[in-house]
């Protein structure tokens, strides 16, 4: 699953979990004061959440393979930063795709500055999505574990999309790919499709204990501090 540029629609088969991964975001950001902060987005592909952290004042530099952003991130997993040189590391859909997480929190650690945040979102259940790789998944216990044991503390954990709505969410994904193959109506049966399951999904997870929600979650948005 990839964040768009543009908002999610309610007739895209995956609206529900990528407009609660947003609002997610948001309110994660939501206590902090980004004016005039550098915020480094590690894993920032097409640069969808810049116009998010630009609005709010930040000063923001995005870190990817390849060139084109103003941070290299190398073969190796090193980015091309200087210690102590942000304030908020940004990784939103990214971890599932790094091999080498502890080589990832090292480097996310290294550029914080002492007592800098760390926001990240990753999955707990999704469809294999390799880019290039797709390596893992978490349950919220086990993020927080491994997260803390690279240098942060967990300061808040939000989880998106629980056990009821992301098998609905599924569905749709297959079920519209194969509507959307379909001549003359197809992309129209699949956009109603969509919007009934979106409905679904969410109704689901109206009924859904949060505690349940929380254990098996698509999605996890975490805030961490950096530990000095």
């Amino acid at each position: 699953m990839n964040a768009s540029r543009r908002a999610p629609r309610p007739w895209q088969p995956d609206w529900y979990v990528l407009s609660g991964l947003a609002r997610a975001i948001r309110a994660a950001l939501a206590p902090l004061e980004l004016r005039g902060r550098r915020v480094l987005d590690f894993g920032c592909g097409e640069r969808p959440y810049e116009p998010w952290f630009v609005a709010a004042g930040a000063r923001y530099s995005g870190a990817d393979l390849g060139g084109g952003h103003e941070v290299a991130i190398a073969a190796d997993g090193g980015l091309g930063a200087a210690d102590a040189s942000a304030d908020l590391v940004a990784s939103f859909q990214v971890l599932e795709h790094v091999w080498d997480v502890p080589r990832y929190l090292r480097e996310a650690h290294r550029v914080l500055a002492p007592g800098g945040w760390l926001l990240l979102s990753t999955h707990g259940v999704w469809l294999y999505h390799p880019h290039p790789g797709d390596y893992r998944r978490w349950t919220g216990e086990g993020l927080k574990r491994e997260v803390e044991a690279g240098g942060f503390a967990l300061q808040t954990m939000q989880a998106v999309a629980g056990p009821l709505a992301w098998t609905t969410v599924l569905r749709a994904v297959g079920l519209c790919y194969f509507l959307r193959r379909l001549p003359v109506a197809g992309a129209l049966l699949a956009a109603a499709a969509a919007c009934l399951f979106s409905f679904k999904a969410w109704l689901e997870d109206r009924l859904t204990p949060r505690t349940v929600v929380d254990d098996n979650a698509c999605v996890y948005v975490a805030l961490f501090r950096r530990v000095p």
